[in-house]
């Protein structure tokens, strides 16, 4: 049987953790068994421990104390040493056959662009361990106030789809930060990218900046690759069953499972005969 992956990609501060811990949550709520792979050298635990942690083999603050290099020079060290290490990845997933690994990632958006670090580790889960790889990119709902910011956001994440040649799921996160400041209407047109949302664009930029961002948005819509789904983390939200409703069918979990055996119903011979 396949193994299930679910990557958990997108810039520093847009709720990867959060969204990690959520799917744990929902997934423990209707009798499923899942686990937190922790590939970020500078995290930290919060709602549920890392069954996984990048950390038991080498961490960033070691890294950066020991090697004199900054955060972003530390964490591609801390990778380059994960990849000359990758028999211990296979010790540590060796013993979740069966189970739904979902990996929390680092934002550096040059592990996956300017580097094949990500890329690598994700041919190996594929072609070594047997995986069925899905990624998840999150953008934070709050990028939408500033149209432009939010189109160098969605360019950032067709270039995670190109580059890892995974299935693939954007997530719009945050969504309940900006529900009530927008109607659904206009929503729409940031979970489906309109690059009509640049046509109004203030004069007040340089006409070279505005020119740019036209381009780029005009460059997403060619493509036609990116749409998101709405993640809010509220309680009283379905958002996250519907997200994981799309990662069950991208990386076909339930055809994977076993079929269950009927249960055999015990017939009372007697009070058949009875009722006859």
């Amino acid at each position: 049987m396949s193994r299930v992956g679910v990557l958990a990609l997108g810039p520093a501060g847009v709720g990867k953790s959060t969204f990690c811990n959520s799917i744990i949550s929902h997934m423990q709520s209707i009798g499923r068994r899942a686990h937190i792979v922790n590939l970020d050298p500078a995290a930290e635990a919060t709602e549920f421990e890392f069954t996984i942690d990048i950390r038991d083999l080498i961490s960033l603050q070691d890294v950066m104390e020991e090697m004199d290099l900054g955060p972003n020079g530390g964490l591609v060290y801390c990778f380059e040493f994960l990849l000359n290490n990758l028999d211990w990845l296979d010790e540590e997933i060796g013993d979740f056959n069966d189970e739904y690994l979902i990996f929390d990632c680092p934002g550096q958006i040059e592990l996956y662009t300017h580097i094949p670090v990500l890329p690598t580790i994700v041919k190996h889960l594929q072609t070594s361990l047997n995986f069925n790889l899905c990624a998840t990119y999150l953008l934070e709902a709050p990028f939408i106030i500033d149209n432009s910011k939010f189109f160098s956001g969605a360019l950032s994440a067709m270039s995670a789809m190109i580059l890892l040649e995974l299935p693939h799921i954007n997530i719009m996160s945050k969504i309940d930060l900006v529900k009530d400041e927008f109607s659904r209407k206009q929503l729409k047109k940031f979970l489906n990218p309109d690059p009509l949302l640049l046509a109004n664009e203030d004069e007040e930029y340089n006409p070279k900046f505005s020119r740019l961002n036209k381009l780029i948005a005009n460059l997403v819509d060619d493509f036609g690759m990116v749409q998101f789904l709405p993640l809010d983390c509220s309680k009283d939200s379905d958002s996250i069953a519907t997200i994981l409703s799309y990662i069950d069918d991208v990386t076909q979990w339930s055809e994977s499972q076993e079929p269950k055996e009927p249960v055999d119903e015990e017939i009372d011979l007697d009070e058949e005969v009875a009722e006859i």
